[in-house]
């Protein structure tokens, strides 16, 4: 029987997605699910859930809950990691936006930031997972994704894998601008997470660029409100006009990597690209009491529905966790996409760097796919990112600040924004801002 561990479970909607994802499987529901977050509160409900569900539909898994990090992780076989160290809007991520590079979890500035708190608490569950799980598999979930899954592949010897669903997420988009059912369409994507490219694009084995690119004649097909669940996907449909390959993530988020559309004091390009009217509620300050809102309303329901009669129903989601787990353990074999170190999997990108490729999975583990180069004009655009990206995860272990401010220079939005000085002030003033989390650096 094998012992799933989730490392965040207090997150909610994700923690209950990924529970109820494993339940899915019939061959999984006699597994231990443990559930640990530091916050006591949010765990006790996701663990009042887990166990309404189970005693519902009668399965057999087995319901562990601590606040404990080494107690969860104790024999354990799999580890999903989903934490947000912190927690909330960061004190970064405003002092980000006020030199205009409002950005999320994984982006420039803040998202620097964001990785100052999460690397060095995952490098610690990493260390507890060599001395108690040393066989066991990391899931990590946790963003700033590329430069985590980096820092634990090169300072442990864990194996992991870091997942996203943005791939999946984006081939269903996809599916939808052509009018195709998304268990007909087939895909081949490579490049990093966030900024990863539809190399192929097929419906029912035939390529189905040709037809997205008709579609696409038609600016309103991706600028409409409606046209994608983070509003406008302007930003995605001129990258793919431009550069010739459909990208994964939301244009908004796409936004962040590259120098072409927050441009500072433009809200003539702002608006060109709908990054500033339509945007996703947690980047904007303004609309953070809309999504409080949302999300009590939410959490009120969440409560009531475990307090009451509501029967939680089976579906699985597109997050791949469960169906890693679900083919290490019975060998049935599958495919996604994972976020890996690049070991000549794709060419004509950094060495040793994370980047996202076709893996297959079955009992012998997780086995990912050559891809070789990416068309030129794409990868350009990820290795910009790359140097960066490995800067600032080194540091971080090595607790460099200087390091930390010649990595915010090299990231392509920073470095079409801000001067050299303009970014020092602002990277101190990030230090200041997250002091608590800043102990020892040099």
């Amino acid at each position: 029987m094998a012992k799933i561990v989730i490392i965040g479970a207090g997150s909610h909607i994700f923690a209950k997605n990924l529970i109820t994802d494993i339940v899915s499987y019939p061959e999984l529901r006699e597994n231990t699910i443990a559930l640990m977050d530091i916050s006591k509160e949010p765990l006790d409900l996701i663990t009042a859930f887990a166990n309404k569900l189970v005693k519902q539909h009668g399965f057999g898994t087995k319901i562990e809950s601590t606040t404990d990090r080494r107690e969860a992780l104790n024999g354990a076989d799999y580890v999903i990691v989903t934490i947000q160290v912190g927690g909330g809007r960061q004190a970064g991520r405003d002092i980000a936006e006020k030199y205009g590079l409002a950005n999320g979890w994984t982006g420039p500035a803040s998202g620097i930031i964001n990785g100052i708190r999460q690397i060095p608490v995952i490098l610690d569950i990493c260390r507890d997972m060599e001395e108690l799980c040393p066989d066991a598999w990391l899931l990590e979930y946790a963003n700033p994704l590329s430069t985590i899954i980096w820092a634990v592949n090169d300072y442990t010897k864990v194996k992991n894998i870091g997942l996203c669903h943005s791939v999946p997420h984006t081939a269903a988009q996809l599916a939808k601008y052509i009018g195709a059912p998304i268990d007909e369409v087939s895909y081949w994507v490579a490049g990093i997470n966030h900024l990863a490219w539809f190399l192929e694009f097929k419906w029912n084995g035939k390529d189905a660029y040709p037809l997205l690119r008709e579609k696409f004649k038609d600016p309103d097909v991706y600028s409409n409100p409606e046209a994608h669940w983070g509003g406008p996907d302007v930003v995605r449909g001129e990258l793919f006009k431009t550069f010739g390959y459909f990208t994964t993530e939301a244009s908004f988020i796409n936004a962040y990597f590259l120098p072409y559309f927050r441009k500072r004091n433009r809200p003539d390009v702002l608006e060109q690209y709908k990054l500033e009217t339509h945007n996703h509620p947690e980047r904007h300050p303004k609309r953070d009491s809309e999504l409080k809102k949302l999300t009590q309303a939410a959490d009120k329901e969440f409560r009531e529905q475990i307090s009451g009669d509501y029967v939680f129903p089976i579906t699985k989601s597109r997050e791949y966790g469960a169906r890693i787990i679900y083919s290490l353990e019975t060998g049935v074999p599958a495919r996604i996409n994972g976020n890996v170190k690049n070991t000549g999997l794709i060419t004509n990108l950094m060495q040793g760097s994370c980047v996202e490729v076709p893996c297959l999975v079955d009992r012998e583990g997780i086995h990912p796919c050559y891809v070789g180069e990416l068309p030129p004009q794409v990868a350009a655009l990820n290795e910009a990112n790359l140097h960066a990206q490995g800067l600032v995860m080194r540091g971080i272990v090595e607790k460099d600040k200087n390091k930390i401010f010649q990595a915010s220079l090299l990231d392509p939005l920073t470095a079409a924004i801000l001067t050299i000085d303009e970014t020092k002030q602002m990277v101190n003033e990030l230090f200041e801002a997250e002091a608590k989390y800043l102990k020892g650096y040099k």
